[in-house]
């Protein structure tokens, strides 16, 4: 007799029925954060690379200022906007202070706050763009164990039935174990597209968090380099 998968999961039992709409719960879940982080990560991309390149054309930090202020999903724009705040509050602190006894090491020191901000600002964008990715994770290593478990009470159900009717042939068990191993099969097709996909948002989130650090680098040397030139 062909039994189809939907009447496999309403034939079930209850446990088997509940571990399934957990099974679901946990792909629909999933499946909206990788929708939602591939949306992310290509709107950081490309927001990115436009600062990056309005970044080096500009000629002055205020002219990139503005720029920065148009590319809100962009990691490097809000380290810089971040940075250039801090920057804006360390030249009025200067301005009120008597400039020629200042020495270069003292300059340099206010530097220190600048690069706390940056750091801040830089966590703050990983983390960003890096939440819910956990809950991928936990979805690939926890779902093939709740299936198994629908599966093992599924099976148990069945052996109970084989005792109950004192009959071991093919038809009695049969049905009831195909429908307990559609749990574990389940639960497979929830956890390899989760795991995948965390592997490759990982990825890509190590890619942002270099290139971040690459930025912040280069751009605290272009402000260390103007301290000296005017020291």
């Amino acid at each position: 007799m062909n039994i189809s998968l939907v009447q496999m999961m309403m034939n079930a039992g209850l446990m088997v029925k509940a571990v399934m709409i957990t099974l679901l719960i946990f792909s629909v879940a999933s499946w909206s954060i990788i929708v939602m982080k591939q949306l992310m990560f290509k709107r950081a991309r490309r927001n990115s690379e436009d600062f990056l390149d309005q970044f080096w054309e500009s000629k002055t930090l205020s002219e990139a200022y503005n720029s920065a202020r148009e590319y809100t999903f962009s990691p490097e724009a809000a380290v810089f906007v971040s940075g250039f705040h801090e920057l804006k509050k360390i030249s009025t602190a200067r301005e009120r202070q008597d400039r020629e006894s200042e020495t270069l090491q003292m300059q340099l020191a206010t530097l220190d706050n600048m690069k706390r901000s940056m750091r801040k600002a830089h966590v703050m964008e990983i983390d960003r763009l890096g939440r819910s990715l956990p809950f991928l994770a936990t979805t690939g290593s926890t779902t093939p164990f709740i299936g198994l478990f629908g599966t093992v009470w599924g099976i148990m159900n069945s052996f109970h039935d084989i005792g109950m009717r004192g009959s071991a042939s093919l038809a009695v068990v049969a049905p009831g174990i195909s429908e307990a191993l559609v749990a574990t099969a389940a639960g497979l097709a929830v956890a390899i597209p989760a795991v995948v996909f965390y592997n490759f948002y990982s990825n890509k989130l190590a890619e942002f968090e270099s290139e971040v650090e690459y930025f912040s680098t280069d751009y605290l040397n272009l402000i260390e380099r103007d301290f000296l030139t005017r020291a």
